[in-house]
């Protein structure tokens, strides 16, 4: 159930979900109702602009600095917004640090609440009725179809996003990153591991030069 595998929603052929919204956003603008142009600038602001990158640089900075780390745990929101990252999507904030004992997973299992100031556009597997229902009860296995191997004695933590409180993953510093930057850090830093659904690694090539 990775990012590029694992839903009935997609590949090739456009999913039921995106089959409505091309149909109402057809219907809005013939109406007159919405203007295209601004439709298209709204998902390239969150999909190019904003992206996970806003994400990525919480969690870098949460990496490099403690006092910030300890901010982040004691007021996400507060810390996020130090940053210039808030508003509507992500007023209430609350960072879920993995460790090596727990492993925290977010979802939204009655639609697709999701940080878009700080994370973007959700993926459409995000928003998918599979992944929605299955992580909460088979959390593991789901990971596993991500890629991702857990030891048993890891404890799997999943958080139901609302309207009211979304979530930011705090991953786990790869080793070996010892020494870099925010901006080297930020980025190795995925989207899907500040959902919980991936891990950081650091290759050879992500090294500082």
């Amino acid at each position: 159930m990775s990012s590029d595998h694992g839903h009935a929603d997609e590949g090739s052929e456009l999913s039921e979900t995106e089959l409505r919204v091309r149909a109402l956003e057809s219907l809005l603008t013939e109406k007159g109702l919405v203007d295209r142009a601004t439709l298209d600038e709204i998902v390239d602001l969150y999909e190019n602009q904003i992206g996970p990158r806003n994400g990525a640089r919480v969690v870098a900075r949460a990496w490099s600095d403690p006092d910030y780390l300890q901010r982040l745990r004691d007021d996400a929101s507060a810390a996020i917004a130090e940053l210039g990252f808030g508003g509507y999507q992500g007023e209430d904030m609350v960072a879920l640090e993995n460790t090596p004992e727990v492993h925290n997973m977010v979802v939204c299992t009655l639609c697709s609440c999701y940080p878009w100031p700080v994370l973007g556009l959700p993926p459409l597997w995000y928003k998918s009725a599979p992944y929605r229902s299955r992580v909460v009860v088979e959390p593991r296995a789901v990971l596993e179809e991500f890629g991702v191997t857990l030891p048993d004695e890891t404890e799997i933590r999943v958080w139901d996003s609302t309207a009211e409180l979304r979530y930011l993953v705090l991953p786990m510093r790869p080793d070996g990153t010892e020494g870099w930057s925010e901006e080297e850090l930020t980025a190795i830093v995925t989207r899907d591991s500040m959902i919980g659904v991936g891990l950081v690694s650091a290759t050879p090539g992500d090294a500082p030069r």
